[in-house]
């Protein structure tokens, strides 16, 4: 599953307005008109890859006579010095949509990389590594999607997706002096039938109530090993058991051999960094002259 051409053309078009709002003045300056150029997208370190189309977007919307061959796809994984694409067409055009294809893509691929070092710490386990909702305001569709090239999965898209109540949202019903239980239950009855109600706890002695009121999902926050154990042990089934909160490479394996199903990590988004990549180009001049396009 990739992201929508619509959407990629959408967030695409924002970031090369905010680049080059009134185009590009010192490619229009100084490259001629009708100089032509290659350019070969060349991996500096590392990594798996993410954002093929959304780099070849950035160049598409800025001319649509540049080309871009694909010599590797997403969720491949690559080694430094490795050529991932090749660029060729307008000289102007592939200056002026340079950065922004190469910040997106370096951005997905940096999510693609530190996803998939999680679910290698986490296989035979059988839990599945997860995102959250801490994305880049505007980059959600590309951050899940690089989620999903680096082999892990999407949790809930946003808060119109699925019924979530949180620490906040219990603080304020028990406040009220509401049941738990019973207002969970009321929640499902006003429900969607085809939504899911998770319910995120951080003591065991809220599983009780969470489980009279129907949870389809249990989020364990912040909870230590031996607390997801007898977490597991004690929900059996009865609902998806997902471990959220100080969650990190150095933790997860651990976290995953307890027995829960979910394992969401906010680090996929909020903390990846960019991969380096780079974009190498040749400018053939052919017949113009420079400062006379």
């Amino acid at each position: 599953m990739t992201t929508d051409h619509r959407e990629i053309d959408r967030i695409v078009s924002a970031a090369l307005d905010e680049d080059a709002p009134w185009g590009d003045l010192t490619s229009e300056t100084l490259i001629p008109a009708d100089a032509t150029a290659t350019a070969a997208l060349v991996a500096r370190e590392p990594g798996v890859l993410s954002g093929v189309a959304v780099f070849a977007a950035a160049f598409r919307l800025v001319d649509a006579a540049i080309t871009v061959e694909r010599l590797a796809e997403d969720g491949d994984r690559f080694g430094a010095g490795d050529v991932l694409a090749r660029v060729h067409g307008p000289a102007r055009g592939i200056l002026t949509g340079e950065r922004v294809a190469l910040n997106l893509l370096q951005r997905m691929s940096g999510v693609a990389t530190l996803t998939a070092a999680y679910v290698s710490a986490v296989a035979g386990s059988g839990a599945r590594i997860v995102d959250t909702r801490k994305t880049t305001p505007g980059l959600r569709s590309l951050e899940r999607q690089a989620v999903r090239d680096g082999g892990g999965r999407n949790h809930r898209r946003s808060l119109s997706d699925a019924i979530m109540a949180k620490d906040n949202h219990l603080a304020v019903l028990t406040a009220g002096g509401v049941d738990l239980a019973e207002a969970l239950r009321a929640a499902r009855d006003r429900m969607p039938h085809t939504a899911h109600l998770e319910v995120e706890i951080d003591r065991l002695d809220q599983l009780d109530a969470v489980l009279a009121g129907g949870a389809d999902t249990i989020m364990l926050d912040n909870f230590a090993p031996d607390d997801l154990r007898e977490g597991v042990r004690r929900i059996a089934g009865r609902a998806v058991v997902e471990a959220s909160g100080g969650v990190s490479l150095d933790t997860v394996a651990e976290i995953a051999a307890t027995g829960v199903d979910v394992i969401s990590v906010g680090a996929l988004t909020h903390s990846a960094r960019a991969l380096d990549l780079g974009l190498d180009v040749d400018i053939e001049l052919a017949t113009a002259t420079p400062g006379h396009p």
